[in-house]
């Protein structure tokens, strides 16, 4: 078993934490090996060395942007991934029931239940949790400049943005139907059911379902912004008149230039045209 770790993670917990965890709690013990990246960039070309050599068995120690880069190594093959959460959101292994708590994550590993999930495509790039564009992908933009981490500087974030935000215009195909425009306040294609931290974007979606969930949040005044915050945190963000959801299989995005947007939880850039797709159970993960 193959653990990549990233000492980044979570504002430097997740080396923390793989620190302070007893390698014998691993029923692989013997045959574990850690690596510490210190560039996402040195995942692929560690994965596929020990691919050729006959290893199957991953864990990703780390948020959603580490379990983003190395399970892209790891699609439509037989590697299996484990997961021991330790970023600022964790919004895959939240959504797959895995626990916070290291220990208790490497349990779940050594249970080895592997079972396949979904993921999404962007203009050809992988996403297994959300991906999008908006409001949410400006934060996300803002939020990986800024030097603080966690939630709490998360939320300041969004506070201090909201007042600036300019919402755009977006023409959406659905399933190859009519082209329909929407201003938009953002626009969120999701594999998984949240953002990470249990915000919850869409509440419905399922990770094993071979359908995206395509949520588009109309602008609203400031008033209306605690209440838009208590659905997104309660679960329930899908029964506001503010929010279109849907599923599909493909969606087409024209929007009015190119810029920032999210793939999960971490910001890119990418161009005017949208196509996101779904590629159903094209990967393999240890699950409880």
């Amino acid at each position: 078993m193959l653990v990549l770790v990233n000492p980044y993670a979570g504002g430097g917990t997740a080396l923390k934490k793989w620190n302070a965890l007893d390698n014998s709690l691993l029923d692989f013990s013997d045959h574990q090996r850690a690596y510490i990246l210190e560039h996402p960039s040195m995942y692929a070309s560690v994965i596929q060395s020990a691919y050729e050599y006959g290893e199957r068995d991953f864990v990703a120690a780390g948020g959603d942007g580490t379990v983003n880069e190395i399970a892209k190594a790891l699609i439509n093959s037989e590697a299996v991934l484990g997961l021991i959460p330790a970023g600022s959101g964790n919004g895959l292994a939240r959504h797959l029931n895995i626990p916070m708590e290291p220990k208790k994550a490497v349990q779940i590993i050594n249970q080895l239940k592997i079972d396949p999930i979904d993921y999404g495509i962007i203009n050809d790039i992988p996403f297994f949790c959300t991906c999008g564009v908006g409001f949410d992908a400006l934060i996300s933009e803002k939020f990986d400049q800024n030097r603080g981490r966690g939630f709490s500087n998360y939320i300041k974030l969004t506070l201090t943005e909201y007042f600036n935000y300019q919402p755009e215009y977006y023409s959406v195909t659905i399933d190859n139907e009519e082209k329909k425009n929407y201003k938009a306040f953002l626009i969120t294609f999701a594999n998984a059911s949240q953002y990470g931290n249990n915000a919850r974007i869409a509440p419905g979606a399922d990770i094993r379902d071979g359908k995206l969930d395509i949520c588009i949040v109309s602008p609203f005044p400031l008033y209306k912004a605690p209440r838009i915050g208590i659905r997104l945190f309660s679960g329930n963000l899908d029964r506001s008149t503010l929010v279109f959801t849907r599923q599909a299989g493909k969606i087409m995005v024209e929007r009015g230039s190119a810029g920032a947007i999210h793939i999960d939880g971490e910001s890119c850039q990418l161009g005017k045209n949208l196509s996101i797709s779904l590629i159903n159970k094209g990967l393999r993960v240890i699950v409880p």
